[in-house]
This record gives C-alpha cells, sequence and structure tokens, in this order.
C-alpha cells in the first residue's frame, strides 16, 4: 500500500433515513452504486446522527461535539449569506482545519448551511455552496468562490446533477496536484421538494411501486400541519413516496459518476469515500412526514435518528462488511483523521472515539467503545443501547422508554411501568451525567425552548444576533469563559 495519504472523497445526502437504501434491506429502492459502494466498503447498519435536524447535525460531523457544546441546536434560517450573516462554527475546531494543516487541499460542493454559507472556511481553495438550506431542485442559488471573492451563481440545471458536475470538476483538477484532496460533496437529495421536482427517467422507476417499506400509519398525535398536511410533507403523498425514492436514486447514479471518475483518474484505490446523511427522516413511519421536528414536541424514534452509513478505502477498510456496534456522528472526525494518518487525538477529547480499528477488522481497545449512544433536539435528549432507549423531555415530558428487542418499532412506551423504574433510574443518570460532562454552560440545549422552527440568531436568542460560540479550548472567541 502507498505511504502517500488517501483522498478523501465525503458524501453527505440531506434527510435519508437509513431503511432508504437497498444494501439495507429495502428491495424497493433502487442505489445500485451505493450498494456496490458498500460491497467494496462496510456499512454501518448501526450508526446515529447527533441530533435529528440539519444543521445542528452537521455541526457536530464538522466539530466532533454536541449541540449543547457547539452551540447549534434548530436548523439555521434568516440572513444566511453576506456581511450579516453569523458564522456559527467561528472559532471552534473543525476536523477539516487539521486535514488543511497537513496539506490537504479541500473542496466543497453542495449544502453547507452552517452560516455565511457563502465563505470558504480554512483551507478551502474550492467552494461551490447552496445559498441557504433548502431548494427546488429546478431553480437554485449557489456561491462559487473563485479568486479570492464570492460570487452568487443562479443554477437552472436538476440541482443533484450541478452538484455532481462541480465535484467531478475538482477531483479531475485536484488529482493533478502533489497534496491529496478531501471534497465534502453535500447533496440536497432527498429533501423535498419532490412532487414534480426529478427526472422522469428516476420518477418512472417507482411507477409501480407498493412502497411498503414507508407504511402510511394515521397521523402521529404530536404533528404540526398546515392546512391538514404534516409541515414535513406534500398534499400529494403518492406522488411526495415517488419524489422521494426517485431524488436518492438519482443522486445514487450521481455518486455513481463521481466513483467512476476515481477509477478513471486511478485513484480510486488511494480514495477514502464516506457516504452518510445529516439525519433520518420519516416517511409515514409513525405517522410522521420529517424528522425529529416532525412531530412537536420533537422525536428521537430510531427512524429519525438513525442514518445510512458506508466507508470504503482498498487496504485499510474491510470489503462486504458489516458493523453492528452501536456509532454516532460525533465519532466521524476521528475516524477519518486517523485514516487520513493525522493526529486525531484533539478529537477524542469529547464524546467523539474513533472507530478506525472496527473498520479494518480489529477489536476495540478494551472499554474503549462505548455500549450506548446519545441524541439531543433541544430540551429533549435520548439515551440508547442495543436493547433499550430512554427519551428524556425537560423540564416535565413526556418521557420514554422502548424496549427495542421485544419492540423494535417503539410502540409501546414503558416509561410509567413500575416494573421498569430502576432501569428508567438509571439510564436517567448516565443520560444526565454524560450531557453535563460534554455540554457548556449557557449552550446547554435542555433549557432552550426550541420550536424546531429555526435557529435564528443564537442560542441566546439575543435579538441583535451577538453570538460567541466557544472555542475548542472552552473559551469564547474572545477569550473570556464559555
Amino acid at each position: 500500500m502507498s505511504n502517500k495519504k488517501p483522498n478523501i472523497l465525503f458524501i453527505l445526502s440531506d434527510d435519508q433515513g437509513a431503511w432508504a437504501l437497498g444494501c439495507a434491506g429495502n428491495t424497493e429502492i433502487h442505489t445500485p452504486n451505493l450498494d456496490g459502494l458498500a460491497a467494496r466498503g462496510t456499512r454501518l447498519e448501526n450508526f446515529f446522527c447527533v441530533s435529528p435536524v440539519c444543521s445542528p447535525a452537521r455541526a457536530s460531523l464538522m466539530t466532533g461535539n454536541i449541540p449543547s457544546r457547539h452551540g447549534v441546536h434548530d436548523y439555521l434560517a434568516g440572513v444566511e449569506t453576506g456581511p450579516r450573516a453569523i458564522d456559527y462554527l467561528q472559532g471552534q475546531r473543525l476536523f477539516t482545519d487539521h486535514l488543511a494543516d497537513a496539506g490537504y487541499r479541500l473542496g466543497l460542493s453542495g449544502k453547507w448551511h452552517l452560516g455565511a454559507n457563502d465563505a470558504p472556511r480554512k483551507g478551502f481553495s474550492h467552494w461551490f455552496a447552496l445559498e441557504g438550506g433548502g431548494s427546488p431542485y429546478d431553480s437554485s442559488v449557489m456561491y462559487r468562490f473563485d479568486g479570492g471573492t464570492s460570487h452568487r451563481e443562479p443554477v437552472t440545471e436538476y440541482l443533484t446533477d450541478a452538484i455532481t458536475g462541480d465535484a467531478l470538476d475538482f477531483i479531475t483538477e485536484a488529482s493533478q496536484g502533489p497534496e491529496p484532496f478531501f471534497l465534502a460533496l453535500n447533496y440536497t437529495a432527498p429533501h423535498k421538494p419532490w412532487k414534480g421536482q426529478h427526472p422522469p427517467e428516476f420518477e418512472e422507476l417507482y411507477s409501480d411501486c407498493e412502497f411498503s417499506s414507508c407504511p402510511q400509519e394515521a397521523m402521529h398525535p404530536w404533528t404540526p400541519t398546515v392546512d391538514g398536511v404534516p409541515i414535513g410533507g406534500e398534499a400529494d403523498v403518492h406522488a411526495a413516496l415517488v419524489g422521494y425514492f426517485a431524488a436518492v436514486s438519482a443522486m445514487d447514479a450521481g455518486i455513481g459518476t463521481v466513483l467512476s471518475r476515481l477509477e478513471q483518474l486511478g485513484i480510486q484505490d488511494n480514495t477514502l469515500v464516506v457516504f452518510s446523511s445529516d439525519n433520518g427522516f420519516n416517511c409515514g413511519h409513525h405517522g410522521i412526514w420529517g424528522k425529529g421536528n416532525g412531530t412537536f414536541p420533537q422525536n428521537v424514534y430510531d427512524s429519525s435518528v438513525k442514518v445510512p452509513a458506508i466507508f470504503a478505502l482498498p487496504g485499510r477498510i474491510r470489503q462486504g462488511s458489516v458493523l453492528t456496534e452501536l456509532l454516532s456522528a460525533y465519532d466521524v472526525a476521528a475516524t477519518i483523521l486517523e485514516l487520513a494518518g493525522v493526529n486525531h487525538s484533539p478529537f477524542e477529547d469529547g464524546p467523539g472515539r474513533s472507530f478506525a480499528e472496527l473498520l479494518g477488522g480489529l477489536p476495540p481497545a478494551a472499554g474503549d467503545r462505548a455500549v450506548v449512544v446519545f441524541d439531543e433536539y433541544g430540551p429533549v435528549r435520548m439515551i440508547r443501547s442495543t436493547d433499550w432507549k430512554y427519551v428524556h423531555r425537560y423540564p416535565h415530558g413526556p418521557h420514554e422508554l422502548y424496549d427495542l428487542v421485544a419492540d423494535p418499532d417503539e410502540r409501546v412506551n414503558l416509561v410509567d411501568q413500575p416494573a421498569h423504574s430502576a432501569r428508567v433510574s438509571a439510564m436517567r443518570s448516565r443520560l444526565q451525567e454524560w450531557f453535563q460532562r460534554h455540554g457548556v454552560p449557557g449552550l446547554d440545549g435542555s433549557w432552550l425552548p426550541v420550536a424546531g422552527a429555526g435557529q435564528t440568531a443564537s442560542v441566546l436568542d439575543d435579538p441583535l444576533g451577538a453570538f460567541t460560540p466557544p472555542n475548542w479550548d472552552g473559551t469564547d472567541a474572545a477569550g473570556g469563559s464559555s
């Protein structure tokens, strides 16, 4: 194997449930290229986002921290480009900073959605970023960094194809240079809108689909609606299902084109490819259309917090393997850095731990691998083991306890049954201790009335938006105590 640091292609979809993948067992959805990637790499069966909504989940991927430390607790809305836009991760350590310091050439093609979307972050020489957090697929606005400035670029091409094309250009050019490259390929698919938004050849794949993988249950009683339609869905449910599935398949085709380009350039064997999604999604599961904010109070059902994940790197990662260990997006930063041969220890001073050894087929060091994972969305928090899940909602509930062995679909809430009171108490104590250890006072989400309607300024609800997030060393950006 070459001693040269591997190139890194980090592919992120938007709102893709773990169930929406052929190699994960869904026989209705067409994802041949991702299935092929899993066959030459390792798929994670139990991989969880850190928060079941876009911006907090993406911030955790980049920082290795939880929302109650990085301060992004809801999806971002409001002014997202230009001089008034807030960079919500300003002053915080990103794993891409370390790649840049190690000599990587960095590029972004697609969605950023962490504030100041038009501004390239440290080390990024290529930046082709979506203006906001969502967009129609046939009319979008991107910002391109070129020659020291960013300029607005309207796009009328099918957005998935535009993002794919930009990625191809970056990879082709970067592969000619002496340094390794990192590309964040961040698709907007399969985020809505769905009906009439996707190429006919992909919609046609599902013209006779029964969508048995998305049972349309009675509407969840906590579902917010507009004119009787769930806020996370569309009025024409069948067309929405066709569009969601078509969006995944069109993205899969784009990914296939990018993977083929790696092979054509002769760099496939020295490129780490990672595929995942920011958060899960319900297409009727639990009677919900949406993710964590598809209900109020917010939910952390597995369909909202479990996401697809595939890692592939010849010679370093086992081929055709499936890991069943509980792993989280707060582990990803350390894992990518270790696989790249870059010091990953700074990203293990919080909740994250590299799982590179698992990808290589080695057992984890004794006591080094967590047996539970955690999630949060504002005042809603989850602790999940292989067999049990406890959900705590500050300040008053409702709380939940699920026996995942007997009840994997999370239908029967056992939290008030006396027979389980000791288990509830133990899981609650462990959850509270973990968040106290990894959160930051003042940014702790347990007291935040997050409504799932967009974090427009700061978690401190400063009307001027004067948000000063913590630096990685525990101080705020101005040098004071956080």
